[in-house]
């Protein structure tokens, strides 16, 4: 018996695919390409808009609250005072008694004058605070290294007195002013009843001495130098 034939004649011929058929069939398997929107993003230009107000509110905030950016205004509302007008004067004690509080001042000598026994002399009742104005400016304005005796107790000045003033190392550089206002504050406080010390007294201490540099660059006095004063 003989095998049958295999013909072709009769398969049917496959379809001609172009190039072109053929990469758009591959891209509907695909699906969509990941970049179909060029990688654009609505978030960031959101949050342009969003800081782009919140610098435009703040400008204006301060345009209209900072006070034309005068030192002297604290009334968010308020305008800087006019050329030539009278200028609020400052009460001496007051004054004195913050620079008191907000520097080191009441770390040593406490919000009630009396210091640290052993460590840090008292205020209240102080010969030196009480006494001679001289002594007490350059205290202050320059410092003290050195022991100290206050009311009959020797104090060793393990911490010196730094200095206030505006000198050189002084931490502070409190203008003559607030050197005569905290001044002031200490002779009428904690019982003491002192004359009040001005600016104008500071200020000649301040030209009379200059910058008062000693040996090792500090500025401070001793008490053995403080004795020679009246």
């Amino acid at each position: 018996m003989s095998a049958p034939s295999h013909s072709d004649d009769n398969r049917l011929p496959q379809a001609a695919a172009s190039d072109a058929s053929l990469l758009a069939a591959h891209e509907a398997l695909l699906g969509p390409p990941a970049d179909d929107r060029a990688n654009y993003r609505l978030m960031p230009l959101n949050l342009l808009f969003f800081f782009s107000g919140l610098i435009f509110f703040g400008g204006t905030y301060l345009g209209i609250y900072a006070g034309k950016f005068d030192p002297r205004v604290y009334n968010e509302n308020g305008e800087p005072p006019a050329a030539g007008a009278p200028v609020a004067k400052v009460d001496p004690v007051e004054a004195g008694k913050k620079l008191y509080n907000n520097a080191a001042c009441n770390t040593c000598h406490q919000t009630n004058g009396q210091g640290v026994p052993g460590v840090y002399p008292p205020l209240a009742g102080s010969e030196w605070v009480t006494g001679s104005e001289e002594r007490l400016i350059r205290v202050v304005l320059y410092g003290l290294t050195g022991h100290i005796k206050v009311k009959g107790v020797d104090y060793p000045g393990v911490v010196p007195m730094p200095a206030f003033g505006k000198v050189p190392g002084s931490g502070f550089n409190w203008t003559d002013e607030k050197i005569s206002h905290v001044l002031t504050y200490i002779r009428s406080d904690w019982g003491n009843n002192a004359s009040p010390i001005t600016t104008a007294q500071v200020t000649a201490v301040h030209d009379k001495e200059g910058d008062h540099k000693q040996p090792g660059g500090t500025t401070a006095f001793t008490e053995a130098e403080l004795m020679k004063l009246p």
